[in-house]
C-alpha cells in the first residue's frame, strides 16, 4: 500500500501541470511545494499555442487569459534590434502568432507567477490532489514495489517519510529527486554570467510606443558574440532584463549606466530584482529510472531565448501524465513509461541544438559579418532579409516521429513544419465537422479514432480496446478534411499515432500506442 499514486516534488508551472493532468483522470496526487506562494519574477512568458491548448483542456485557459498582465492595445509580439533597443535597424521577432491556425487556441504571454496562480487555483479545485505547501523532497528511494520520498518542513524541523507508486521530480535544476534518484545529468556551459534585472520606467513604456504591438526586445551586438541583451515587458511601466555580464560582477555595479546605454539613451527606472545565473545547457541522461521521473527543469535547462523553456516543461506533464494514468489504471505497460523518455529527451535535445543554440552562432555569425559602418548597404539588404519566412517559429514542431509507440519511422525531435495533414508522430490539426464543430471537441479523455468521408471504421479496433481496457472513442464524420486519410487514430495528448486507409489496421496502431505490441508498422512504413 503506498500514501499516494504519485508525488510530485515542486508546485511550480510543470509541477502543478502534471497534477492537473493526472488529477483529471482520477489519479491520487500529492504536491509537495516549498512556497505557499509564487516567487515574483518574471521568467516563462512566452507560452506557445500547444501550452495554450494544453491549459483549455486542464480547464483553466479562461483564467489564464483574465491573467494577462500587458493591455491588449499594448500587443505580445516581439522585436529585433541592432545594438540599441531605440535603434533605427529592428525586424519582428518570434512572431508565434503566424501558426495560430494549426492549433485549436492561440499564444499568450504573461508572467510565469500568474500563470502558477491560475494552475495552482485550478488544482485545488480538484478532488484528487492534495498539495502541501512550505515543504520540500530532501531524497527518495525506489523500493521496487514502492517509492520512498523523504520530505522536510521549509522553514522548520519536521520530517516525514511518505509513500507512492511512481515520484516525479519537477522541482527544478538542482533537483533532488533527479540527484537521489539515480538520474545523472550532462551540462554544456557557456562560460557566461548572466544577469536578470527587474525595473520600473514609465519613461520606457512612452519611448516603447515607436514599435506598436511588441512586448520583447532582442538586442543583437557585435561584442556579444551572438548572445542576447533581451527586454520583456511585465505590464505597463514594469521590465525585466538579462544579458551577459563580465565574471565577477556583482549587485554593487551600477545597471543603470547598462541600461541607458543598450537603451541608446538615459532614461529614469527604478531596479527593484538583481540576480545572476550561468549560462549552460543541461539534460538529464535519462528522464526515468524505475519508478523515478523528471521533468521541466530538472530534466532539462537552458538559456532563457525563445521561450521554451516553460512551454517544454508542460510538454513534458502532458506527455507523462497521460502515460502514468493509463499504467495505474492497468491497460497501460511498462513500456509506454520508457516511451516517455524515448520521446520528450530527443526533442529537448533538438530544442537545445537546433534552436537556441543555434540562434546564438546564427546571430554570431551575421554580427561578424555584416556592418553598416563598413557597408551599409550590404548590411540593410542582409538585415532585413533576416526572418522575411519567421523560421524560428514555423519550423519549431515538437513531433514524436519514429517513437517506439508510433507508427512509422523517423527520429523524435523539435524540427519540423506545419500542416494541416495528419502525420503519425505530429500534434492533430483543428479541422471542421460536418456539423460545424472543431474535431477537439470530439475528442475523448483517451485514444480517439477519426473516421472521415464516411468511412467505415468496422469493429477491429473497439473490440481490441475492450479486450485490453484501452479507453477509446470511435468518431464518424462524413466531412473530408485536409488530414489526408479516411482514419486518423489521436492519442490522449492529442498527438497523431497512426493514420491509413484500412480500419482493419486500427487495432495494431492502438496496442502499439498503449505499448502493448511491438512495432511492426515501422518496418512497413
Amino acid at each position: 500500500m503506498s500514501d499516494h499514486d504519485v508525488i510530485i516534488a515542486g508546485g511550480g508551472p510543470v509541477g502543478m501541470g502534471l497534477a492537473i493532468e493526472l488529477g483529471q483522470r482520477g489519479i491520487r496526487v500529492l504536491v509537495i511545494e516549498r512556497y505557499p506562494d509564487p516567487q515574483p519574477i518574471p521568467k516563462g512568458q512566452n507560452l506557445t499555442q500547444r501550452t495554450t491548448e494544453t491549459l483549455h483542456f486542464w480547464g483553466c485557459e479562461k483564467d489564464l487569459r483574465a491573467a494577462r498582465s500587458i493591455p491588449a492595445d499594448v500587443g505580445i509580439g516581439g522585436l529585433t534590434v541592432y545594438k540599441h533597443l531605440l535603434s533605427d535597424y529592428h525586424y519582428d521577432w518570434l512572431n508565434r502568432a503566424s501558426v495560430n491556425d494549426y492549433y485549436l487556441t492561440t499564444n499568450e504571454r504573461l508572467p510565469q507567477y500568474a500563470t502558477e496562480a491560475v494552475l495552482r487555483a485550478r488544482a485545488e479545485k480538484i478532488d484528487a490532489i492534495d498539495i502541501r505547501y512550505g515543504w520540500s523532497v530532501e531524497r527518495v528511494a525506489d523500493k521496487g514495489d514502492h517509492v520512498e520520498v523523504h520530505t522536510a518542513e521549509h522553514r522548520g524541523e519536521a520530517r516525514e517519510v511518505l509513500t507512492a507508486k511512481y515520484v516525479v521530480g519537477c522541482d527544478g535544476s538542482k533537483s533532488a529527486v533527479r540527484e537521489t534518484g539515480g538520474i545523472p545529468q550532462a551540462r554544456s556551459d557557456h562560460d557566461k554570467l548572466m544577469v536578470l534585472l527587474v525595473f520600473n520606467s514609465m519613461e520606457l513604456h512612452e519611448l516603447l510606443n515607436r514599435y506598436p504591438g511588441k512586448a520583447f526586445y532582442n538586442v543583437l551586438h557585435p561584442e556579444m558574440e551572438g548572445y542576447w541583451r533581451f527586454f520583456g515587458r511585465v505590464d505597463v511601466g514594469s521590465f525585466f532584463f538579462h544579458a551577459p555580464v563580465p565574471a565577477g560582477t556583482t549587485e554593487n555595479d551600477d545597471f543603470t549606466a547598462m541600461l541607458h546605454e543598450v537603451v541608446g539613451q538615459p532614461f529614469d527606472l527604478d531596479i527593484t530584482y538583481v540576480g545572476f545565473w550561468d549560462l549552460r545547457v543541461s539534460i538529464a541522461e535519462r528522464y526515468r529510472a524505475g519508478r523515478v521521473f523528471v521533468a521541466g527543469d530538472a530534466a532539462h535547462s537552458h538559456p532563457p531565448y525563445g521561450g521554451y523553456g516553460i512551454n517544454t516543461g508542460f510538454e513534458d506533464a502532458r506527455n507523462l501524465g497521460w502515460k502514468l494514468a493509463a499504467v495505474l489504471k492497468g491497460w497501460g505497460s511498462d513500456a509506454l513509461l520508457d516511451s516517455y523518455d524515448a520521446e520528450r529527451r530527443p526533442v529537448f535535445q533538438s530544442t537545445a541544438r537546433d534552436f537556441i543554440e543555434h540562434f546564438i552562432d546564427d546571430d554570431n555569425r551575421f554580427l561578424q559579418a555584416h556592418d553598416p559602418s563598413r557597408d551599409k548597404a550590404a548590411f540593410e539588404a542582409a538585415w532585413y532579409a533576416r526572418n522575411v519566412g519567421a523560421a524560428e517559429v514555423a519550423k519549431f514542431e515538437p513531433n514524436y516521429e519514429g517513437s517506439p509507440i508510433v507508427a512509422g519511422s523517423g527520429t523524435p525531435s523539435a524540427r519540423g513544419d506545419h500542416r494541416f495533414e495528419a502525420r503519425a508522430g505530429h500534434h492533430l490539426a483543428p479541422q471542421t465537422l460536418s456539423d460545424g464543430a472543431n474535431v477537439f471537441d470530439r475528442l475523448g479523455p483517451g485514444f480517439t479514432l477519426l473516421s472521415l468521408g464516411g468511412a467505415d471504421p468496422g469493429d477491429a479496433a473497439s473490440a481490441a480496446a475492450a479486450r485490453a481496457g484501452i479507453p477509446l472513442a470511435v468518431v464518424r464524420d462524413t466531412a473530408k478534411t485536409a488530414y489526408g486519410a479516411p482514419f486518423v487514430l489521436v492519442r490522449p495528448d492529442h498527438y497523431v499515432a497512426w493514420t491509413g486507409t484500412r480500419a482493419a489496421d486500427a487495432a495494431e496502431a492502438l496496442l502499439l500506442a498503449a505499448g502493448h505490441a511491438p512495432n511492426e508498422m515501422r518496418k512497413r512504413a
